[in-house]
């Protein structure tokens, strides 16, 4: 169990809390009774959550922790993280809150890259996957929305808008990537 390991089930066994005082504080709103340090705890748990997104890989890099399990773990931990996000702040009663078209898309775009790497798996008995550099930028554009979001800032409709458009544009990049690889498959 490297250190690496560790802040990456830190992070997934932040997303719980994080969902807990989202939807406690959602609740409040919904009452009119808000509690702000249940809004503030619940940034933190994400803030936390995704400080230990980028040290972890940091510290598996720099300290050669990578291992068979961090590479299993930390996209349940970076999907995990991000989806119980949208959704929660999708559903829970927050005064901003994101439209329902943003966790469709973002869903759909996770589920069919899920389904065209299980195809491609069964077809051509190997996967080799690498992120796109739009895929990238989504990931980072929908963490700018959730803390629009949670923030209550102005201009989250923007920040919204923007990680939607990277997130339909890195579906479509990564559907592009895998057609050569149907393509070069021996059955029809």
């Amino acid at each position: 169990m490297t250190l690496a390991n560790r802040l990456t089930i830190s992070r997934i066994l932040l997303i719980p809390v994080f969902i807990l005082f989202a939807v406690y504080y959602g609740r409040g709103v919904a009452e009119g009774n808000p509690l702000e340090w249940q809004r503030i705890a619940a940034i933190l748990a994400f803030l936390i959550a995704s400080v230990t997104d980028g040290l972890d890989g940091w510290v598996a890099r720099r300290f050669g922790q990578r291992s068979a399990l961090g590479a299993v773990l930390d996209p349940i931990a970076d999907k995990g993280l991000l989806l119980s996000a949208i959704i929660t702040l999708s559903v829970c009663g927050w005064p901003i809150k994101f439209p329902l078209w943003f966790p469709v898309l973002v869903i759909t775009r996770d589920a069919v890259i899920l389904l065209g790497c299980v195809v491609l798996k069964h077809l051509n008995g190997t996967l080799e996957v690498h992120p796109a550099w739009s895929g990238k930028i989504a990931t980072a554009l929908q963490m700018m929305a959730i803390a629009w979001v949670m923030l209550q800032l102005e201009g989250h409709t923007f920040a919204i808008a923007a990680a939607g458009l990277f997130t339909l544009i890195s579906g479509a990049e990564y559907i592009w990537r895998a057609i050569p690889q149907l393509r070069h498959h021996d059955h029809p």
